[in-house]
């Protein structure tokens, strides 16, 4: 099954490639910008793929691993920092992702040449990572099924300063795995305990749309109820005919930057968008109507009532009001602005400290009746 997986580079595998792929140079540049900034502090940052894979598929597409290797040897100062750890339990992908490696032009810019593991993903190696005191480490983990991955895995890779960590989250088999008792260890280890018995009981007679937002939500809720969570993002891959979820890309972090880099990125990769807001999903079948995720089905019509009401009688710089109300929303930091004028040329709103007659800078203080 693996093997056929990487036979060849499907659509939907190179956008999530790209969507690591971007988010990794993003992040490695915030984080150099910050080390600079104390010299006497570890000037290194980590990549980690533990379910790495064969480097190529037999298209001539390259996967993920090389074009993180690629990106990092385009940019010296990444070059100079960057260690990576490349994982996959099969012998035959380590042998082909060796030499892929190997036959990266440049490779020898990286001054630490990438390490291959050949282990099985399960508790010793989440416990061996959640020991480490790390340098700030971006971790993949995408695993073909859902074995290895575990709440456990994420958070250790996130307790460090610097960390973000994104995942493969196969929603066709984990839906299925979560009424299954022969499954019932890799739900616990996925969902937690209770959640997992929850969910089995929950999800009785939902409808696919509603089980799909169900689960989604809980997967957020006992990220974040690990303590070292704030922020889950995830990016809904949908079957050919787009009706039917594949699996989500799932993006967690502590900070809000990170949050809104790949909130971006993530809004770009969509392959469909209503009134300038995006679907943060990929489909095949774009033209499709598709019901989206929870809060991710809002045209951005909606928001302006949704800001007039959350924030009536508040004074509020629009930067404050992206921060505070974006989050789990669809909504990008252009969304808002663009609300925040058209309310304001309708007279629904005043603004404080206008030095531009156009845009809605930052700075600028809506005033909510």
């Amino acid at each position: 099954m693996v093997k056929k997986f990487f036979d060849e580079s499907r659509e939907q595998s190179q956008i999530k490639a790209e969507i690591v792929e971007h988010y990794f140079d993003a992040w490695a540049q915030i984080i150099i910008s910050t080390q600079k900034r104390f010299p006497h502090h570890s000037q290194r940052i980590g990549y980690i793929d533990l379910f790495a894979g064969p480097g190529r598929y037999k298209d001539g597409a390259t996967s993920t691993p090389i074009r993180v290797l690629e990106k990092a040897i385009s940019n010296p100062e990444i070059a100079e920092r960057l260690v990576t750890i490349f994982n996959d339990k099969e012998p035959e992908n380590i042998s082909s992702l060796k030499d892929e490696i190997a036959n990266v032009a440049g490779i020898q810019q990286l001054k630490t040449p990438p390490d291959v593991w050949n282990k099985e993903i399960g508790d010793e190696i989440a416990k061996q990572f959640g020991e480490m005191n790390k340098i700030p480490i971006l971790a993949f983990i995408d695993p073909w099924g859902y074995k290895g991955l575990s709440l456990k895995l994420v958070n250790a890779f996130l307790k460090d300063w610097g960390c973000d960590c994104i995942f493969f989250f196969n929603y066709s088999r984990i839906n299925a795995g979560l009424s299954n008792p022969m499954v019932r260890e890799h739900m616990e280890a996925l969902f937690g305990t209770d959640t997992a018995a929850e969910l089995k009981e929950i999800l009785k007679d939902k409808t696919p749309d509603v089980r799909e937002a169900i689960i989604v939500e809980k997967l957020s809720q006992s990220l974040r109820g690990m303590g070292a969570a704030n922020f889950v993002l995830p990016f809904c891959f949908k079957s050919e005919t787009g009706k039917r979820t594949k699996h989500h890309l799932v993006f967690v972090t502590k900070h809000f930057k990170g949050y809104e880099v790949m909130k971006e990125i993530m809004a770009t990769a969509s392959s469909s968008e209503e009134q300038g807001v995006a679907s943060f999903q990929y489909s095949p079948a774009a033209g499709n109507e598709t019901q989206l995720l929870f809060s991710l089905n809002r045209p951005l019509d909606d928001l302006k009532g949704i800001l007039l009401e959350e924030f009536s009688g508040r004074r509020v710089a629009m930067l404050d009001i992206y921060k505070q109300h974006s989050v789990d929303t669809p909504y990008t930091k252009k969304n808002y602005k663009v609300v925040l004028r058209q309310l304001e040329d309708e007279n629904l709103i005043s603004t404080e400290n206008r030095k531009s007659k156009s845009g809605f800078a930052d700075s600028l203080i809506a005033v909510f009746p």
